[in-house]
């Protein structure tokens, strides 16, 4: 079981960790030991998350995120599993944190009439200076 905060907690059959080598450098241990953490969560199928999480999970993911609704982050930052599986949850926890945010919604708003008169007068000035730059006759 992970925690993410109070009210949200990730069940065991949620999460799925899958180990490979790791590519890179690491000497004889490289070719022996699979350090390397995919961690996929059923975010889709997740009863932890309400529909705008899942949402904006789904925004923030991007291409980590399959077609059937998970979410599979790699991880093969160090030399040690064990390592390498907390930073892969720590990173998905990050992600879930994420996405609670609700984003501020955008109020439109119209330009002040002196803006708009300024930029006119901009315009108004610039082609009069190309409208001056023809052949003197």
């Amino acid at each position: 079981m992970l925690r993410v905060n109070d009210k949200i907690t990730i069940q065991d059959w949620e999460l799925t960790e899958q180990f490979t080598r790791s590519s890179g450098p690491g000497g004889q241990n490289v070719n022996k030991v699979s350090t390397a953490v995919e961690l996929r969560f059923e975010a889709e199928r997740s009863p932890a998350l309400t529909d705008s999480v899942k949402r904006r999970l789904k925004k923030l993911a991007g291409r980590r995120w399959t077609l059937d609704g998970a979410l599979i982050l790699r991880v093969e930052d160090t030399r040690s599993q064990a390592r390498n599986r907390e930073i892969a949850r720590e990173r998905l926890v990050e992600l879930i944190l994420k996405s609670l945010e609700v984003p501020k919604r955008r109020i439109p708003t119209k330009p002040t009439k002196g803006s708009v008169r300024r930029r006119l007068d901009a315009k108004k000035q610039r082609g009069e200076v190309k409208a001056l730059r023809g052949k003197v006759e």
